[in-house]
């Protein structure tokens, strides 16, 4: 999972983007922001891709504008791990608990610490993202740190000093309200909240539902997955577009969110074209059909567009070598093979 983050995070961030005035078309350029993949918390995007983002939010909001994605963000909007700030006896117990279940809101190359030295309590985090957005994200990540201690402990937590990595000095007035101190420092090795009195203080958690909270978070980080590239969008656009009789460059562009022009660029980019990528689908369609159907190649050849068998024939040719018919001869063996075969007990 490193080098990912969840969907969800994504999502806050993506939609900070917008409340702030990115335009749409910008975030639509950017891989693994699909809206549609966003709704599945079971995803993971590129690091890179949100770092995009904060790019973008960054050069409109400027200073304060990793505050913006924190008010985004309420308590329930990062699921689970909200509530792991309240899963141990104490708030010192239930932050090492959120800290360790980190990748379920962030990258899990991003490491974090919980230090206890006498009455203090100190978090603090390597510096993981490249300078040129570290200073929203350090601001997103430290004021929702806080946010949830003060949720989990009914009180307003205030730090003693809060200490940034990045050197934007110029950010120190949009965060003294929000962190209720002015003992904030910048340019530091690490980013640092620390607390006087707090560690022991109780989170009114029932031992047993924090117990559970912890193995469903397990249970979802195991069945977290990558979200899919953008050609693999793109596929699974055009092949939407086919069985919709509906397939031009125009349509499959705004159902990406893009014009057309963009969406050529786009595929240049990739190394690719509007036809090849069509091709491709064409291909892993017609395999499919003829080696899981009984399906006339006539029949086959209109589900994927062509005006009739013969076109499909000379295209399977092309990618094959063979004729449909002689594939699906070929395929049969081994479909009846499946079905017969029986798994040892």
């Amino acid at each position: 999972m490193i080098g990912t983050i969840p969907t969800r995070t994504a999502g806050i961030i993506r939609a900070t983007a917008l409340r702030l005035g990115v335009a749409p078309a910008e975030l639509a350029a950017i891989p693994g922001l699909d809206p549609a993949l966003l709704g599945d918390d079971l995803l993971r995007v590129p690091t890179e891709s949100v770092w995009r983002v904060w790019e973008l939010i960054d050069a409109i909001a400027g200073p304060g504008s990793g505050l913006c994605a924190t008010a985004q963000a309420d308590r329930g909007g990062l699921r689970v791990w909200d509530y792991l700030f309240s899963s141990g006896a104490t708030l010192a117990e239930s932050v090492r608990t959120a800290f360790e279940f980190r990748a379920v809101v962030t990258d899990p190359a991003v490491g974090w610490e919980v230090v206890e030295d006498g009455g203090l309590l100190t978090l603090r985090a390597q510096r993981f993202e490249p300078e040129r957005v570290l200073a929203p994200i350090e601001e997103y990540a430290m004021s929702s740190v806080l946010r949830r201690m003060r949720e989990a402990t009914r009180s307003h937590l205030v730090p003693v000093r809060v200490a940034f990595g990045n050197q934007a000095g110029d950010r120190h007035g949009q965060l003294v309200d929000e962190f209720g101190t002015s003992r904030i420092d910048f340019g530091a090795p690490r980013s640092e909240l620390t607390f006087l009195d707090a560690g022991a203080l109780p989170t009114g958690t029932d031992p047993q539902l924090g117990q559970i909270l912890q193995h469903y978070t397990r249970l979802f980080l195991a069945s977290s997955r990558p979200a899919p590239g953008w050609r693999d969008t793109l596929r699974a656009t055009i092949a939407r577009a086919l069985a919709e009789n509906n397939l031009t460059l125009t349509a499959v562009a705004e159902q990406l969110s893009l014009n057309s022009r963009t969406l050529q660029r786009r595929l240049a980019e990739q190394g690719t074209g509007w036809r090849e990528e069509i091709e491709a689908v064409r291909y892993e369609q017609a395999v499919n059909l003829l080696q899981t159907t009984d399906l006339p190649v006539q029949s086959v050849a209109v589900r994927l567009g062509y005006s009739d068998a013969r076109a499909l024939r000379r295209a399977f040719g092309r990618w094959t070598g063979q004729t449909p018919d002689a594939f699906r001869r070929d395929a049969a063996p081994a479909r009846e093979n499946d079905a017969t075969r029986v798994t040892p007990a």
